[in-house]
């Protein structure tokens, strides 16, 4: 009976014993209590700003996950393993063709769960599956090798200029891509298909 006891007198002991210590020695803490106070603090702040935020509506939104039942482009590829030839030929037939601009889910390439829905640039087909070139708006995209600006157009919604990724084409299911989006001017095309030929041995 002693021996299935002594755990709580020990807890009993440390309780009622080191506990004021404790107690007496945090008081004696200026450090200790400035952390405290700092860590409360920021507590604070953090829920003010989320709070803020919440009544603004300007709270950032969870990243979506991928969408149910909806193929997705989710195949990177180095752009020379892909080369082939490279024709302008859009045609408004209800198939997408290389010059055209059209949304498909693209997954993150450092967490293949989620994803988001972005704009595409088509440069070549094999069967069913499109040979695209991810767009981005982000303007630190500006004067990286890997990317050549097309300027904007109706494939953004804010009109935004837009830069085109060079170095990887992603495989898109032809049945996965939504039919909003655009065509890229000749020219503009040819601009990317010239350094697609020049530096990733397209023909």
């Amino acid at each position: 009976m002693a021996s299935s006891s002594s755990p709580f007198k020990t807890f009993q002991r440390l309780v009622f014993s080191e506990a004021p210590k404790l107690v007496r020695h945090i008081q004696r803490s200026d450090s200790l209590q400035r952390g405290i106070q700092q860590g409360i603090q920021y507590g604070l702040q953090q829920g003010l700003r989320l709070g803020l935020e919440v009544i603004a509506g300007t709270q950032a939104s969870p990243t979506p996950a991928l969408p149910a039942g909806r193929p997705v482009s989710n195949t990177f590829v180095p752009t020379a393993h892909r080369a082939r030839r490279v024709i302008y030929a859009p045609d408004l037939d209800g198939r997408a063709d290389p010059g055209e601009i059209v949304w498909t889910w693209v997954v993150y390439e450092d967490d293949p769960t989620r994803g988001k829905d972005r704009p595409v640039l088509v440069v070549g087909r094999d069967r069913d599956t499109l040979l695209g070139l991810m767009l981005s708006s982000q303007d630190h995209h500006r004067g990286d090798p890997n990317w050549v600006g097309i300027g904007s157009g109706t494939w953004d919604y804010e009109g935004r200029a837009s830069w085109v990724r060079l170095d990887r084409v992603l495989d898109v299911p032809e049945e996965g891509i939504r039919r909003e989006g655009a065509i890229l001017e000749r020219a503009t095309f040819e601009a990317v298909a010239a350094r697609l030929r020049a530096d990733f041995s397209w023909s």
